[in-house]
């Protein structure tokens, strides 16, 4: 099982909401009000780990290492919420998301294969990262920009530990696992071609609810998250880069493979298949 080992390393590392916030060196002349509420939307963002969770636990009901890993990761991930939440509580009041907001991003997820799942939510894991890297650069302030800093260092062990799982996957389920990864892997690397940054977030999830049935599109702002990255934070082609890099880097050593490009990932992909075939 990883999971006791997982629990160990990260419960070394975790940091204290009370203790590892700096609070008192709360600046407010260097908080906007624009920057306040690109606060608020991503700790309603950060709230949806609950029904993302809840589909982890429904769709790998028959591996109960992963789904006890999920305890750590979804009282991880809530607690970037509530950092977040802490901070408008304290210093923007008026801006603190209502429990209806938060609920709001509670929705059922329809069931997906558990294997590009996993891959779906490594990917994701390396973008929020390089997100919040680059908002704790965009923020002045320096309680806010601890905070996010805070937050992208635990994606980053998020994202080790689904690595993990991803060769344990392989060990187990062989090509069947490194067609999902490089399936997934192509479509989270190829940002270009899809014209936005995929992240699970704004993704659709439920043919039911469609179109509103993305996280983002259940925020009090649906446009919000292009206008965060594109017009506020500015993570623009040198940050996307780092993103791709990092996954298709990742990817290469997961696989055993030289994996330099989407093209080489596609490449690869299509010979599993014909293999298979």
């Amino acid at each position: 099982m990883l999971y006791p080992e997982l629990f160990k390393s990260l419960e070394r590392l975790r940091w204290n909401l009370e203790d590892d916030v700096p609070w008192a060196a709360f600046d407010p002349a260097r908080l906007s009000d624009e920057q306040a509420l690109t606060i608020k939307m991503n700790a309603i963002t950060e709230w949806a780990a609950l029904p993302a969770t809840e589909m982890f636990l429904r769709d790998n009901r028959a591996d109960s290492d992963f789904s006890a890993f999920m305890s750590v990761w979804f009282f991880e991930e809530q607690k970037h919420a509530l950092a977040l939440i802490e901070y408008l509580r304290r210093f923007r009041p008026e801006l603190a998301p209502s429990e209806e907001e938060l609920h709001a991003v509670r929705f059922p997820f329809d069931p997906a294969p558990p294997l590009e799942t996993l891959m779906l939510h490594f990917c994701g894991e390396i973008r929020l990262n390089h997100w919040y890297r680059c908002a704790a650069e965009w923020h002045s302030e320096p309680v806010i920009r601890a905070i996010y800093t805070l937050l992208s260092r635990d994606e980053a062990r998020h994202g080790g530990a689904y690595l993990k799982y991803m060769k344990r996957a392989i060990e187990r389920d062989g090509d069947a696992a490194r067609v999902a990864f490089a399936k997934m892997g192509v479509l989270m690397a190829a940002s270009a071609r899809s014209g936005k940054p995929l992240h699970p977030t704004n993704l659709h999830v439920n043919a039911a609810l469609f179109p509103n049935d993305t996280v983002q599109s259940r925020l009090p702002d649906p446009e919000w998250l292009e206008r965060w990255l594109d017009q506020q934070i500015r993570f623009d082609r040198v940050w996307e880069q780092k993103v791709i890099d990092r996954i298709l880097s990742n990817l290469s050593k997961l696989l055993e493979a030289p994996i330099g490009s989407v093209q080489d990932l596609s490449r690869y992909r299509r010979k599993l298949q014909r293999a298979a075939a």
